[in-house]
Formats: C-alpha cells, sequence, structure tokens
C-alpha cells in the first residue's frame, strides 16, 4: 500500500514551498526541469505499488510504461511491483551517482481527484497508513487518484481503473515526450496494451 504523506495525512496541509499541485502542463514543465539538468542514462524512476489494488496500481502500470517507452532504469513495473515487501531491497539497487523519480499514488482533498503533486523533494510512501518505509527520490510524482477518507485501503480498492490507467498512461507519455523518447500529441493516451 502506498499513500503519498503529504497528501493524505489529517490535519496536514498537501503542499509545501516544494510541492505544487499540477495538472498535465504543469507535468509537462516538470519533466521538462528535470530533462534540462539531468542526462536520462543517470536517471532511476522508481514506481510504487501493487498490481493488487486498482488505486494502487498506478505505479506499477507508469513502470511498465516508461520501460515501453524506452527509459532505461525503471524499478516496479506490473511483473515487478515495487511494493512495502520490495522497497527497500529495490532501493539498495539504484547506482549512487543516479537521480531518482518517485512516482506513486495518493489520496488528496476534495475535488483534487485527476491532480498531480510534483516535488523537488522525496515522497514517504504508506506513512499515512501506519508502516515505516523510507522517503523516496530527489524528485516525486503523487497522482490524486481518488478523496482521502476515514479508510484508505478501502477508498483505493474501490478507485476507477479507468482512471488510474489513464493518469498513468499521462505520466509515462508527458515524460517520454519531455526526454525526447515519443511525441505527446495524441488525444487518447496510450498504455493500455502491455508486452509482458
Amino acid at each position: 500500500m502506498s499513500l503519498h504523506n503529504r497528501a493524505s495525512a489529517p490535519g496536514r496541509s498537501p503542499l509545501t514551498d516544494h510541492v505544487e499541485k499540477t495538472d498535465r502542463e504543469g507535468l509537462a514543465r516538470f519533466f521538462r526541469e528535470i530533462h534540462d539538468q539531468h542526462a536520462i542514462d543517470q536517471l532511476t524512476f522508481v514506481c510504487i505499488g501493487t498490481d493488487r489494488s486498482s488505486g494502487d496500481s498506478l505505479g506499477p502500470l507508469v513502470g511498465t510504461m516508461l520501460k515501453e517507452q524506452g527509459f532505461p532504469h525503471v524499478i516496479g513495473t506490473m511483473t515487478e511491483p515495487c511494493d512495502a515487501e520490495h522497497l527497500v531491497p529495490y532501493l539498495q539497487r539504484i547506482p549512487q551517482d543516479h537521480h531518482v523519480i518517485a512516482i506513486d499514488a495518493c489520496l488528496g482533498q476534495q475535488g483534487s481527484t485527476g491532480m498531480y503533486l510534483v516535488a523537488r523533494e522525496p515522497l514517504t510512501p504508506a506513512r499515512s497508513v501506519g508502516l515505516a518505509l523510507p522517503s523516496v527520490g530527489h524528485y516525486s510524482v503523487a497522482a490524486i487518484v481518488n478523496e482521502r477518507s476515514p479508510k484508505p485501503y478501502w477508498t483505493l480498492q474501490m478507485t476507477s481503473l479507468h482512471l488510474v490507467m489513464t493518469m498513468a498512461a499521462h505520466i509515462a507519455n508527458t515524460a517520454a515526450s519531455q526526454f525526447g523518447l515519443s511525441s505527446d500529441k495524441q488525444d487518447s493516451p496510450r498504455g493500455y496494451r502491455f508486452r509482458y
């Protein structure tokens, strides 16, 4: 289970000075900024989540799509999810000179579903549900897939898979476009066909 702490912790503002709530255009600016500062072969995407929950499958979906787009260093796919059990050993595989972009799903405030939280700082998976996992990333993207509730596990289980797949495709396609791996001109997101 991976929930983005900044968007889920009750009584705490989901945004800080380093976090921006944005749409797809802001997502493109964010990836363009990263591309301008780092070579693609020194970046690792860590896509957090599990394939056992519709809402929490965003990370593995993004990871699968990023690999299909040609990104060389991706952790967390549908066939090898980066869930709570595997997060720490997977992080140990990352070369020391790499910059990490963490991707995760989160629950957010009312009316914010479908938006993205982008940050030039790590995210902390699963803190709001009581798991002690390390913070991840030099950069992070959290997709707000549903509204927060007193029962976050249930809310993620009942999240629209269509929305999650659409947001995952937007993240992967936007990243690929900004890193020069593909054109981002299609109206409907790609990513519904996977090669396993």
